[in-house]
């Protein structure tokens, strides 16, 4: 039986999690709930569940869940400080993170502290300060285990024990890493609504169009980010720490049937793949059960049925996120975190209709040719550029 925390249990991933949770009751037994503002939707978890004690970002929001709560002896957790101390909770095994932003990364780090696992879906815990977590996740000695599809495909074809072990704990494996086995990690994007529609004009694309994946039900920001392939930049740069694999061996192709979730090809020339119908919980189950699989009633991916799969490169010049992204990476410091805090904003904006479509990319990078890089040379730089880069990306708008 593994005991696991869920941060952001009211969103889609922390959703998926929980049915993944249900379907495995003898193996998996949940043990804190997050949430931001969904207090009424987390405490019907938390009921369902037999969950004691749950977190409530906002606080103002937590003074009303604490009331609804105390009948039913549930201990509610106020504000980002409580989301950590629930990260941290000592009964916990495992802490699955699907928080949005780098609102992961304090607990995150909580949950490092204090021993346990991490399943993260957060992707932007690594993307602005995967140097320094990963430090700190290889000097406490767990595990940080992908939850996102292409990164927990890229971790099935390493099958392999000596390179699992070597990725998941970021050891240096006697007989050589996946650095000296990997030629290129290729990442598969379903390209989001627009990658086969070139004759969208971008200037004019609503939040609406924008929202409408043809093949993911995902969080409003990731949805967006997966129209303009940023999600796509922060998963290279991702994989990148979780795998210790240099940037410009990581690739990207756009795989419409999103069936194939990514691949390994190694210097032997043999390349891997990871093949699954579109449903999150395959790569949420097997973050909770590694290094076991374990029997439960999911969709099969029917081949013949499905007649072919497509793939090819995405068209870097309608969507230029990618060249930024790889452009930060190259640079380092505090670029890719001031990156991803201008994009979040920049998104929102979009949503809010105060930014056009193709203004979340020019938006970026205008934000990122006024930085001063700096090195990471500790947490509080991370959060200072992230900072920086909020203000400077609202100023803009």
């Amino acid at each position: 039986m593994k005991s696991i925390v869920i941060l952001g249990s009211t969103g889609s991933i922390g959703e998926s999690t929980l049915k993944v949770a249900a379907a495995l009751p003898e193996a998996v037994r949940v043990v804190g709930l997050s949430t931001r503002t969904k207090i009424t939707r987390v405490l019907d978890q938390a009921l369902q569940f037999g969950v004691r004690v749950i977190a409530v970002e906002d606080v103002e929001s937590a003074r009303e869940a604490e009331t609804l709560a105390r009948p039913h002896g549930i201990a509610v957790l106020p504000g980002a400080a409580g989301v950590a101390a629930l990260a941290a909770l000592a009964e916990a095994d495992t802490v699955v993170c699907a928080l949005v932003g780098l609102s992961g990364l304090r607990p995150v780090l909580a949950a490092l502290e204090a021993g346990h696992d991490v399943a993260l879906a957060t992707k932007e815990v690594l993307v602005s300060a995967g140097e320094l977590v990963m430090r700190r996740r290889a000097a406490v000695g767990v595990n940080l285990l992908p939850v996102d599809s292409e990164h927990s495909a890229i971790f099935q074809c390493l099958q392999s024990p000596v390179l699992q072990s070597a990725c998941v704990r970021g050891a240096q494996a006697p007989d050589g890493s996946a650095e000296t086995r990997v030629a290129r990690l290729v990442l598969t994007a379903s390209g989001g609504p627009f990658a086969l529609r070139p004759e969208v004009d971008f200037e004019r694309v609503t939040p609406g169009e924008a929202l409408a994946h043809p093949r993911w039900c995902m969080g409003r920001k990731v949805t967006i980010d997966s129209a303009t392939m940023m999600n796509k930049g922060l998963e290279i740069l991702e994989a990148r720490w979780l795998f210790n694999i240099p940037v410009a061996k990581i690739g990207v192709v756009v795989h419409p049937e999103s069936i194939v979730h990514s691949m390994v090809t190694f210097v032997d020339g043999s390349t891997l793949a990871q093949l699954s119908v579109p449903d999150m919980r395959f790569p949420i189950q097997y973050a909770l059960t590694w290094p076991d699989r374990l029997a439960v009633p999911m969709p099969v991916l029917d081949l013949a049925a499905q007649k072919s799969l497509t793939f090819f490169d995405p068209d870097e010049t309608r969507f230029p996120c990618l060249r930024l992204v790889r452009e930060a990476a190259e640079t380092g410091g505090t670029l890719p975190a001031v990156v991803n805090a201008a994009d979040e904003v920049a998104v929102e904006a979009f949503l809010a209709g105060r930014l056009s479509f193709a203004g979340i990319w020019r938006m970026i990078e205008r934000v990122m040719e006024a930085h001063q890089v700096r090195p990471c040379a500790d947490f509080d730089a991370v959060f200072e550029a992230d900072a920086w880069a909020r203000e400077q990306t609202a100023a803009r708008l």
